[in-house]
Order: structure tokens, then C-alpha cells, then sequence
């Protein structure tokens, strides 16, 4: 199956006096990376929302927002920890003595450490905010999926062109390669009567030598594989897993083949044919990036 890695999905539920608003962005990376930009009162729930993330995604760099708006003036599941904000009025006031300041110390300055507001645990209204944003989390991810299936698809289309353009080309570099070894064959016989005298050519070595030299030309074991390669390409196309990586090996082991059978040909019409399958395989190595 072909799932692209780019995608977008939102997700919004409103309950309990409240709306849980969630983003969820995609894009390529050779692993599964996961950042959230959560409310303080959430941050807890970190881990929860990986796991989800984890059960609908392979591979990806994916960005999740998660925003709380409050519908009925409810306060939010925070309390200030006063330990902690006489700490910091200390912290302070021995600063300010140590630097000679005459400024006085205000709520303000306070509040800029982001610890002295603190989130109340297992409270209703923490319980609140987290199931409506799980639903909403889910919610987008139906339609992140859906992005990233329907890009998938298009992809996949283009893939299998791709493949029947290269079994064709293919197919071209299997009748240039029959043709060649009979050429072959009559050039090194022109090349050896000119070298030496015909009536001391050794025929069993030249047989030997042209056998040698055909083994070297055929190309019939690489198109075999080749051609192996294009059907498990295609049947990873319609496979239920995620076919990202073993589409990228199996493209790996296409340009192997292409590349013996280039060095192999020394004619000219294999050589530009073979040019042209490199240029194909690159083509699908580069949409590859995207593919889960």
C-alpha cells in the first residue's frame, strides 16, 4: 500500500463547556518523529498523544497542536504553588541587593517563571479537556489519513507507469542484446585475420574465445531479475503494509541490474536505452522520499 508522508488533518470537539481544537501536519522523514505544542493543563498526556500517533503512523515527521478554548467563563485546571513563588521572590530580593537596585519586585516579574502556575491533577475539568482532545485527535487523523492515502494513490499511479515504461525499455534491450553476440562474434573473427594468417587461426580457441565473449555480452540473467524486481514492486503497490522502504530497496536492486547491464553492452542503441532506464529509476527514487 502507498501512503504518502505529507498530509493535514484538524480535528475539533466541543463538550462540557469547553472546545479542543487539534492540527495534525506530515511531512517526509526517514523515521517516525512526533512534536506536539500542547496547553500547560495537557502536558501531561504527551506520551498518550505519541501513542495514538504511533497506531495510525509508520514513518514521518509529524506536528501536532492542540488548543483548549473554554466556552462558559470555567476556570482552568491550574493553581498557583506559592512554596515556589516565595522561592523566586527570595531568588529576587537577593539580586537585587546583590546589584544595588532600587526597582521594586512586582506580581509581574513573578509571573514570568512559568512554574509558579502549576496544573491541578486529577481534576473533572483535566479529565474533561483530555477526552474531548483525544476525540478531536482521532477526528484528525481520519482526515489525515485520508490526504495522505488519496496523495498515496496518486503516487502509486504514477509508479506503475513508470514500472511499464521500464518493462518496455527492457524488452528493447533483450532484442538489441540477441542481435549483438553474432556481430560480436564476426568482428573478432575480422579483427584475428587481420592480425595473423587465416590458415593458422586455431578454431577451437576462437570458438572459445567467441563463447567467452557471449557469456560476457549476455545480459539474459539480469533481465530475469530485473524483471523480478518489477513484479514485487507492483504487488508492494497493492500490499496492506507500508511499502516505503521495501519500494526504495527494490529500486536500489533495479539500478544494480541497469548498471551490469550497461557495463556489459559496448552497443551504442543498449547504451542510450540503458541511459534512459537510469533517468526512470531516479524519477522513482525521488517520489520515494514521500512514500510511508
Amino acid at each position: 500500500m502507498v501512503t504518502s508522508m505529507t498530509g493535514f488533518g484538524r480535528g475539533e470537539v466541543t463538550t462540557e463547556g469547553l472546545t479542543a481544537t487539534v492540527e495534525v501536519r506530515g511531512v517526509n522523514s526517514r523515521f517516525l518523529e512526533v512534536s506536539s505544542r500542547l496547553p500547560r493543563t495537557l502536558n501531561l498526556r504527551e506520551g498518550e498523544i505519541k501513542e495514538i500517533i504511533r497506531r495510525h503512523v509508520v514513518r514521518g515527521k509529524i506536528s501536532i497542536v492542540v488548543s483548549i478554548e473554554r466556552n462558559n467563563g470555567e476556570s482552568t485546571a491550574l493553581r498557583i504553588n506559592p512554596s515556589t513563588a516565595r522561592t523566586y521572590y527570595r531568588l529576587l530580593t537577593d539580586l537585587k541587593k546583590a546589584l544595588r537596585l532600587r526597582e521594586t519586585i512586582k506580581l509581574q516579574h513573578l509571573l514570568q517563571f512559568s512554574d509558579i502556575l502549576e496544573q491541578e491533577e486529577g481534576t473533572s475539568a483535566d479529565e474533561a479537556e483530555w477526552e474531548a482532545t483525544r476525540r478531536a485527535l482521532e477526528a484528525a487523523l481520519v482526515g489525515f489519513q485520508q490526504m495522505r492515502s488519496q496523495e498515496g494513490g496518486e503516487l502509486a499511479g504514477d509508479f506503475r507507469s513508470r514500472i511499464g515504461v521500464l518493462t518496455q525499455r527492457l524488452n528493447e534491450v533483450e532484442s538489441l542484446s540477441r542481435g549483438q553476440v553474432p556481430l560480436e562474434r564476426e568482428r573478432l573473427r575480422e579483427r584475428i585475420t587481420q592480425l595473423i594468417e587465416v590458415e593458422r587461426i586455431d578454431e577451437n580457441r576462437l570458438e572459445l574465445e567467441i563463447a567467452l565473449l557471449a557469456d560476457r555480452l549476455d545480459v539474459t540473467e539480469e533481465c530475469v531479475r530485473f524483471r523480478s524486481h518489477n513484479k514485487f514492486f507492483l504487488e508492494a503497490l497493492e500490499g496492506k503494509e507500508a511499502a516505503g522502504r521495501r519500494l526504495n530497496f527494490l529500486v536500489q536492486e533495479m539500478n544494480r541490474e541497469v548498471n551490469t547491464i550497461g557495463s556489459k553492452s559496448s552497443a551504442q542503441e543498449i547504451s542510450h536505452i540503458v541511459v534512459g532506464m537510469k533517468e526512470e529509476l531516479e524519477k522513482i527514487r525521488e517520489q520515494l522520499q514521500n512514500v510511508e
